[in-house]
């Protein structure tokens, strides 16, 4: 098996922590996708994780391979400045206005760390706040989980990050306006940076409330601290102009991934000119890289973005997931299963319990062993959904009318298997 040879030279088997499905007798081998389906060693699945978010035109979209392939002839890696990559900013900051320059790097851990290090530098102070269940990375100042108060100096969600990096973190429960200003407070001239999932789509999904997202603005402005916008998930997925887009709210510094590379290992951070100005060669802080604006990324992102342009593959992908989203609540009512469904543009999940899900603590609440067991019954039936409540499913523009009827068909077999298995 190819996973007894993978068990051999891999830590635990694979090379990230979510590829592992452990709730399942083995991890899937992928052996191709094209358009919304993956082939793997248990057949053809319609694809709703779509690499955890970074294929929005669906797999081996035929303008991004041309694109890439155009690249590939001509070399593919320079460590030289290119007339593509500046265009590739160019659409950024048009559409992204808060963005007035960038820095374009190779991952969305590498662009938090730097715009967590840039606001540092900027404002010349050391603390940052981040909130219960968003994810930044895996860096140490990010990868720092919330003690027992409202708000908490963080511990370290990993072996080998120092107790003394992570004290210069706060993390305070999200959605929660009045525990923010608590925990502003408690920090006081120390704040560098809140740093915020606008729409958080690592705790599974939950779209915050417009007045929360508001208060970050105006209490980051009140105290001098800078408020950057993790929008390596949103950004170019709920639209255009991202998040900050559909609530109008314009932060310091935005991070980027995922659609804007194509499929392709890409981050960007960028912000407001006075504070990109810092980032060298022409300010203090330190950031290179010699995969920095891979070309082939570059490519593939340009093409993916030009295609957005044009509001189709939106209009498509945003269907899919309302109609998805509304059939599993209808098809899990019916099977017995008290199920809420949340869904924003091409983003969905599905939390097996009662009332809304607003908070962590809410999609805590919900019955993981329900949602490992459906997805499982799922790849029986020829749906891959995303691995855990605590990620989020994704469609695409390859996720017709047809694709989504396949899905709804398989899914309620999928919850009458359940049902019965579990009487």
């Amino acid at each position: 098996m190819v996973f007894d040879r993978a068990r051999r030279v891999f830590p635990g088997g694979v090379n990230s922590p979510a590829r592992a499905l452990k709730h399942l007798p083995a991890p899937l081998v992928a052996q191709g996708a094209e358009g919304p389906y993956l082939y793997t060693d248990r057949g053809r699945l319609v694809d709703y994780c779509l690499a955890f978010g970074a294929v929005i035109l669906g797999h081996g979209n035929p303008r991004v391979r041309e694109a890439v392939e155009a690249q590939l002839r001509r070399g593919w890696i320079y460590a030289l400045l290119t007339e593509q990559e500046v265009e590739f900013a160019e659409v950024i900051t048009r559409h992204v206005p808060s963005v007035e320059k960038l820095r374009i790097v190779s991952t969305g851990t590498e662009a938090t760390m730097n715009a967590v290090r840039l606001a540092r530098g900027y404002t010349k102070r050391d603390v940052i706040i981040k909130f219960d269940g968003n994810f930044h990375g895996s860096h140490d100042y990010v990868l720092v989980k919330a003690g027992s108060g409202a708000a908490t100096w963080g511990v370290p969600t990993s072996a080998g990050i120092p107790q003394d990096v992570v004290k210069l973190t706060v993390v305070t429960p999200y959605n929660d306006t009045e525990a923010f200003y608590k925990a502003v407070k408690e920090v006081g001239e120390r704040l560098a940076a809140v740093i915020v999932e606008p729409i958080a789509g690592n705790y599974g999904l939950i779209i915050p409330d417009r007045d929360f997202i508001k208060a970050l603005r105006e209490e980051t402005e009140r105290v001098g601290a800078l408020l950057i916008f993790d929008e390596i998930i949103t950004g170019f997925r709920v639209g255009l102009g991202g998040a900050q887009g559909h609530f109008g709210v314009r932060p310091d510094l935005t991070t980027l991934g995922k659609v804007i590379g194509g499929g392709f290992p890409i981050g960007v951070f960028g912000g407001r000119g006075d504070v990109m100005d810092l980032v060298a060669p022409s300010g203090p802080v330190y950031n290179a890289g010699t995969f920095n604006a891979h070309p082939v990324s570059v490519a593939a992102g340009l093409a993916t973005l030009r295609e957005l342009e044009t509001g189709q593959p939106y209009k498509t992908a945003n269907e899919a997931a309302e109609k998805i989203a509304k059939a599993v609540e209808d098809v899990a009512g019916r099977a017995g299963f008290d199920v809420v469904v949340k869904q924003i543009a091409s983003m969905f999940q599905l939390y097996f319990k009662k009332g809304d899900v607003k908070t962590p603590q809410d999609v805590r609440e919900s019955n993981e062993k329900l949602y490992l067991k459906l997805h499982e019954l799922a790849i029986k039936h020829g749906v891959y959904l995303t691995p855990s409540q605590y990620e989020v499913n994704f469609t695409s523009a390859a996720h017709t009318g047809e694709v989504v009827e396949e899905t709804i068909a398989a899914l309620e077999k999928a919850f009458t298997e359940l049902k019965s298995q579990i009487g």
